[in-house]
């Protein structure tokens, strides 16, 4: 391994590194092997197994492109044990093609005689897509053990040594600790692909910038998520005021004594575990940063599938809440454009119907035409703003769900750890 490392450090390393991991930039990867632990995990049709959303492989394209004289393995998953979509890799493969404009060989295999051979008759400039890691019992039963039992299953020894380099551009899934996330990291030099890259860099903007007001728009059903992100923002100085929206305000709502009604509340009950330790939270929250958490002045009933708007002061109702109302919308229109940094998680209302379709596309369009550095992400936000046709208005849409959530808790993400531990292993 000491000749190895200073092959590393004294040959392939080509620039001087301003971050603390290292990049595709930072590397001169021609000709070299790498295995490439990319998130493509897609929206699949359980019946004819066609991909419904390809959004994932394209932003993949930018690291394959920069790979494209290098000899690229790409380990990844579709969906886990038990789920309709659970299924090969060789779709992916197909459509990978299609998007990179060359054959992506598909194997189904990850560390059999077949993967094996295939990996060791490639050619610079193939690329080679192997099976779903999650068909494989290492890949789930080991996940959250220790690293070094990580680094040591039959699936990471058996493929390490084919190559030169691991490169983890899996932001979607980088809060897993499991074998194909992190086993290879102590084994081979890892460096972030262009999706991980940036994911890191402009997440690490909006966390720190001193552009200000900063401020969170909070909504959609993940109630828990949003209340954690909220105290931590609030705790750390790192946004100047929460804007709640959806069922994350409902909560709020509830902190401060408002009765919304029995048609909310089987909502919300049907969603959020433990109800009452939520809404003690948002209590506690309110008490400590009152007059940085906003609430919405009025609402939109569902009534019979009609929109009704109500202010706060005339509930509850039995009808349900499926979006903020319009003063509502007013106020915090005003506030996204005073912001000069802003980030968006959960969308505003039921945006799939479409009389409660006009807090979602309003906030977006307001975030979207103001002059704040702005971040969007979550499954359902990224589909509403794809919806409207305004995804790419955005300054960074962001690939993670859990990861991202995750990140912009300040927890350590598992496989970004790896990373910069990497980083400080081969960077002497």
């Amino acid at each position: 391994m000491e000749s190895f490392e200073r092959n590393i450090s004294m040959e392939n390393f080509t620039t001087t590194v301003m971050k603390d991991f290292f990049t595709l930039d930072d590397f001169n990867l021609s000709g070299n092997t790498v295995l490439l632990r990319v998130d493509i995990n897609s929206p699949i049709n359980p019946i004819t197994s066609r991909i419904l959303n390809d959004t994932r492989m394209k932003r993949v394209l930018s690291t394959l492109n920069d790979l494209r004289h290098s000899k690229v393995v790409v380990l990844a998953h579709q969906s886990r044990p038990g789920k309709a979509d659970f299924t090969t890799m060789k779709p992916h493969a197909k459509r990978m093609s299609y998007l990179l404009g060359k054959r992506v060989q598909y194997v189904d295999g990850l560390w059999n005689t077949k993967a094996i051979e295939a990996i060791e008759s490639m050619s610079d400039g193939d690329v080679v897509l192997l099976e779903n890691v999650r068909f494989y019992a290492e890949e789930v039963i080991m996940k959250g053990q220790p690293l070094e039992k990580q680094s040591n299953t039959l699936f990471v020894r058996t493929l390490a040594p084919l190559f030169d380099y691991f490169i983890q551009d899996a932001f979607a899934a980088a809060h897993r600790s499991m074998p194909s996330m992190v086993g290879f990291s102590q084994l081979l030099p890892t460096i972030a692909g262009r999706v991980m890259e940036r994911e890191i860099t402009m997440l690490n903007r909006l966390l720190h910038s001193s552009e200000k007001p900063k401020i969170a728009i909070l909504g959609g059903l993940k109630v828990d998520d949003s209340i954690e992100i909220t105290g931590h923002f609030l705790s750390n100085k790192i946004m100047d005021k929460i804007l709640t929206t959806g069922a994350v305000a409902n909560i709020f709502l509830l902190a401060k004594g408002v009765e919304i009604g029995e048609g909310s509340l089987e909502v919300i009950s049907k969603e959020v575990e433990d109800l009452d330790s939520e809404i003690e939270k948002a209590g506690t929250l309110l008490k400590k940063y009152k007059k940085k958490i906003l609430t919405p002045s009025d609402v939109a009933l569902n009534m019979e599938g009609k929109r009704i708007g109500m202010p706060i002061e005339k509930l509850p109702s039995k009808h349900p809440i499926f979006d903020i109302g319009l003063d509502t919308l007013v106020e915090y229109s005003a506030q996204i454009k005073k912001a000069k940094t802003a980030v968006l998680n959960g969308p505003p209302g039921v945006f799939e119907i479409n009389d409660f379709s006009i807090g979602t596309r309003e906030i977006f369009l307001s975030l979207a035409n103001s002059e704040a550095f702005t971040v969007i992400g979550g499954g359902h936000t990224v589909a509403a703003a794809e919806e409207l046709g305004i995804k790419d208005r955005f300054d960074h849409v962001s690939t993670g769900g859990g990861a991202l959530i995750s990140y912009l808790c300040g927890e350590t993400l598992p496989a970004i750890k790896e990373l910069k531990e990497s980083y400080k292993k081969y960077c002497k």
